[in-house]
């Protein structure tokens, strides 16, 4: 499993330096297709799971991404960043906005690496294919400036482990009602198909 990631990682940034390494990494996870997908304990397991199926959510991809950069000699934080699917500028279909209506408030992870001595925001959520549909992806990063936060959210959390992120986050989840379960599952299910038929346009 973790061989699966260092392979991959070795693949991606072959005979590169330390800022086209950075940048062609981030590149090639945040163009990994979006989807919302069943949450996995290990974080290892789900940063391989992600390169094994060619798809994912913010949290593999971000665990994923925060593996590789810190591999790379790179520190980073994980950051929360809490958001309700309702409130987010995205060109949702009709069907779709009335289900956002009905979930409950989810929890966006992202890293910030140290780059030269700032923590820089580093986002790869959305995958380029999804720009022509509306989705702000972050194009063309620099490898040292902030990119923009894949949603608009109400706050931000660090983290000063990734092991604080995964408690957290599954202690706010385990506060979900049988009803915000029900919908955000439908919600999943729709969101998906809508991504997959973006993609297509």
């Amino acid at each position: 499993m973790i061989d699966l990631i260092w392979d991959k990682a070795n693949e991606w940034t072959a005979r590169l330096g330390p800022l086209d390494a950075r940048i062609k990494v981030f590149e090639e996870i945040r163009d990994i297709p979006y989807y919302l997908v069943p949450s996995i304990d290990d974080p290892y397991e789900w940063a391989a799971s992600i390169l094994a199926e060619n798809k994912g959510s913010c949290s593999p991809k971000h665990y994923l991404l925060g593996l590789l950069f810190e591999k790379m000699g790179l520190p980073v934080k994980y950051v929360t960043y809490p958001y309700r699917w309702d409130r987010q500028p995205l060109p949702y279909p009709p069907e779709l906005r009335a289900l956002a209506e009905g979930t409950p408030i989810v929890y966006h992870v992202a890293c910030k690496a140290n780059i030269e001595g700032k923590w820089v925001l580093i986002d790869a959520t959305w995958d380029s294919p999804l720009q022509k549909a509306g989705f702000p992806v972050n194009e063309a990063w620099d490898g040292i400036h902030d990119t923009q936060n894949a949603y608009t959210p109400l706050e931000e959390i660090p983290h000063e482990s990734l092991a604080q992120r995964l408690e957290f986050v599954t202690q706010k989840k385990n506060l979900y009602t049988e009803k915000e379960k029900v919908t955000y599952a439908q919600f999943t299910l729709t969101f998906n198909s809508w991504l997959q038929r973006a993609r297509q346009q």
